[in-house]
């Protein structure tokens, strides 16, 4: 976490656009299987047609998922928006919850996007958003060797202190976005490529030969 810190930032925050806990709601709830570039492509003008949770409540589910088009999923997603808007507003006086067990009984809310609402718009931190970056990062660093991503959160929260809970997703995150990418490591950029155990200055440095001193050895070469 110093390491990382010191790198990235001591509270780096999320890269979804967002003005106020209604924002970051709906941005949070459009994630899932979408880039953070796809989805604040799509917010933009969701924000500026939609005001607050009745207009989504109130609106054509057709004409919802024809504004969210450009992100994957924008059908069911458009779905769950609509219902989590109607709850929000019966069940919660119109206030996004702001527990994990209430948070997680909205439509389309998992750990994942329940995290990120608590940690970014709360800062209340019961657990470690995971997405394909912080599970691809904690794989390779050796913190988890699953690829679901809630056993990934427990592994993080029995390994990282609680003081770091926070932090530690999007310091994961964009150590996965800068230099431990998916398709092509740039150990050479890491912050942590001395101590990884899937670093490839580690493993060239573990097989690397001796050098020899052809001349002192007495070689005719």
């Amino acid at each position: 976490m110093r390491r990382l810190s010191a790198r990235y930032g001591s509270n780096p925050r999320t890269k979804l656009f967002h003005a106020n806990m209604r924002e970051l709601f709906v941005a949070a709830l459009l994630s899932p299987q979408s880039t953070d570039a796809q989805v604040n492509r799509a917010i933009g003008p969701l924000f500026r047609k939609y005001r607050n949770f009745e207009d989504y409540a109130r609106a054509d589910v057709r004409h919802l998922q024809k504004d969210l088009k450009s992100v994957n999923f924008f059908r069911t997603k458009a779905r769950n928006l609509k219902k989590a808007s109607g709850i929000i507003l019966k069940r919660f006086n119109g206030k996004v919850p702001r527990t994990m067990a209430e948070i997680t009984e909205l439509p389309g809310v998992g750990r994942k996007v329940g995290n990120v609402i608590l940690n970014e718009g709360y800062a209340i931190n019961e657990g470690i958003a995971v997405d394909t970056h912080a599970g691809r990062v904690a794989r390779r660093i050796g913190l988890s060797r699953s690829r679901d991503a809630n056993k990934v959160e427990q592994d993080l929260l029995r390994k990282i202190p609680a003081k770091d809970w926070g932090r530690a997703s999007n310091l994961l995150i964009e150590l996965g976005r800068d230099a431990c990418k998916a398709r092509k490591k740039e150990c050479y950029r890491c912050a942590l490529n001395d101590i990884c155990p899937s670093s490839d200055i580690r493993r060239k440095a573990r097989i690397r030969p001796a050098r020899i001193n052809y001349a002192a050895a007495g070689s005719t070469m």
